[in-house]
């Protein structure tokens, strides 16, 4: 077993550890392995393992990984990363996934330049849950009015919510953040938007998340280790 499969084994038991405690099943909670800054050749090993979804912060970057690895089946591809007006375009083009929607316009963009020949892009909304001053993401209170907007979109399919929360002192800080999203993710259900990914939690702090109920952690160190600077 490689270093990298081991690693993707403990983050499973970590995440159905902390679903039994909470009562959840496992299978209730994706794992998105984020490979940004990794080569190839490890999402590779992580494929090898059973790991087939992955996040990627810089597009580039991401869509020349994908080109490396089109000979591996079933890869999943996230977009988790900010998204300017200018590369919209690699995003609708090439991954499966986007979660850092916090803008109309670039909805809107992402709609237009979505090919017609693939399937819809599936949309998680950014919200800036906890109103860190340098985080990206929608204010909680102008959440749904945005989500209903992005619902419209032809070529896009609006899943859900994600947040990226300022680190927290202990679990119970941290779960307290979390739950706040949960409330909203809750809230905009309500209001007949059908969301069902609530993309939350990263290696410190997944447990609190999945407490929380998140149903997508997206985990870079836990498996791939520590990343040199970009």
């Amino acid at each position: 077993m490689t270093m990298i499969a081991a690693q993707i084994q403990d983050v499973r038991a970590r995440i159905a550890t902390a679903c039994a405690r909470c009562g959840r099943p496992a299978q209730s909670v994706a794992l998105l392995a984020v490979s940004k800054t990794f080569a190839a050749q490890a999402v590779a090993e992580a494929a090898q393992a059973g790991q087939l979804a992955f996040g990627e912060n810089y597009i580039q970057e991401g869509v020349q990984k994908m080109d490396a690895l089109r000979h591996l089946p079933g890869l999943q591809w996230h977009c988790i990363g900010p998204v300017q007006g200018n590369k919209t375009r690699l995003v609708a083009e090439h991954f499966d996934w986007v979660h850092t929607v916090d803008r109309l316009k670039i909805a809107e963009r992402l709609s237009a330049q979505r090919p017609a020949d693939l399937a819809p892009l599936h949309v998680c909304i950014q919200v800036n849950i906890d109103g860190g001053p340098a985080k990206s993401g929608v204010a909680p209170a102008d959440a749904l009015a945005l989500a209903r907007a992005v619902a419209t979109l032809p070529r896009l399919k609006l899943r859900g919510l994600m947040t990226i929360p300022e680190p927290a002192p202990d679990f119970e800080a941290a779960r307290a953040v979390h739950a706040s999203a949960r409330a909203l993710f809750d809230h905009l259900n309500a209001e007949g938007l059908g969301l069902d990914t609530l993309s939350m939690g990263m290696s410190d702090d997944l447990e609190a998340a999945i407490a929380a109920g998140s149903t997508m952690v997206r985990i870079g160190t836990a498996i791939f280790g520590s990343r040199a600077p970009k």
